[in-house]
């Protein structure tokens, strides 16, 4: 007779993994939602079976939070394999064009400007773009044409730190949907050389960088004590401006009530979080001096 499953438990917080190659996103969250025993868990931002690094995961109240991490700037170090473009952009994909030519150190150096600042991009065929309703590496696995149309991205910065005839390492700093494989892809093209991503590492999603990660080996061994690498929900709203508030003021705020704000310090306009005690009581925007709270908190005080 199989034991009774054990009932999952009200997890919050955030806990920064360092993926390892090979696994797909969704795999990674079911494997820390099955460490930590969670009711809710989620991601933010994907990265690719191919990469490594930065996947914050999201449990229970801190899942409210993802939106505002995932907007947030990304970091990227990836090596890119002149002489071969493939349907993919990396590694896994099928090689589509080949080149004997080989690119300088000063070739590639001189275009990286173009890469920089506000630019339209034309993202990989195998990403999770949605086409009529379908993820677009969906189509592209089961044959179909997939056509995407290029949009604006932008990259803060582009630098070359390494340097051979066959291979490049570049660092990447980037807003949200921006894909280091299409910059691969465009560049091997400018270059007249082809090329793809053969190894791809994420250092930075926003508050979020490697520094804060932790390996899964490590919260998986025999004697991991996970819940000392979790983060509070808070984590995940450290880019926000914060307003402190009193347990009066908070509870207004949980009972879906505008706030007045006072003071010098208090934000102007925009996106703000409210915190009493430490704990964050709800989310919300700033108009005309009056906190309208968006999203609420069930953390307690």
């Amino acid at each position: 007779m199989n034991a009774p499953r054990s009932k999952r438990e009200e997890v919050n917080g955030w806990l920064v993994l360092d993926k390892p190659q090979g696994m797909t996103s969704t795999h990674a969250v079911s494997r820390l939602k099955r460490i930590f025993n969670a009711k809710k868990a989620g991601h933010a931002g994907t990265l690719d079976p191919l990469a490594t690094g930065i996947l914050p995961i999201a449990f229970g109240e801190a899942t409210k939070t993802v939106p505002f991490v995932q907007d947030g700037e990304k970091a990227y170090r990836f090596t890119v394999k002149w002489g071969t473009e493939t349907d993919s952009d990396d590694a896994d994909g099928a090689v589509t064009k080949t080149s004997e030519r080989r690119p300088e150190r000063e070739d590639i150096e001189a275009l990286l400007p173009r890469f920089i600042g506000t630019i339209m991009q034309t993202p990989p065929i195998y990403s999770a773009i949605k086409v009529n309703g379908e993820r677009a590496y969906d189509l592209a696995r089961e044959g179909e044409e997939v056509v995407l149309a290029a949009r604006e991205v932008t990259i803060h910065a582009l630098r070359l730190t390494s340097f051979t005839p066959e291979e490049a390492v570049l660092e990447a700093e980037c807003g949200k949907g921006t894909y280091v494989r299409a910059i691969a892809r465009d560049l091997g093209q400018l270059l007249e050389c082809y090329g793809h991503v053969t190894a791809l590492r994420r250092t930075r999603v926003g508050p979020f960088r490697e520094e804060d990660a932790v390996p899964l080996a490590e919260l998986e061994a025999e004697d991991a004590q996970p819940f000392e690498d979790l983060l509070s929900v808070q984590a995940g709203l450290t880019e926000l401006p914060c307003v402190v508030v009193d347990r009066n003021a908070a509870a207004r705020l949980r009972r879906g009530q505008s706030l007045m704000l006072r003071g010098r310090d208090v934000p102007s306009e925009g996106l703000a979080y409210a915190s009493c005690c430490g704990v964050p009581v709800a989310f919300g925007d700033v108009q005309a001096g009056e906190l309208l709270p968006r999203r609420i908190f069930n953390l307690p005080i």
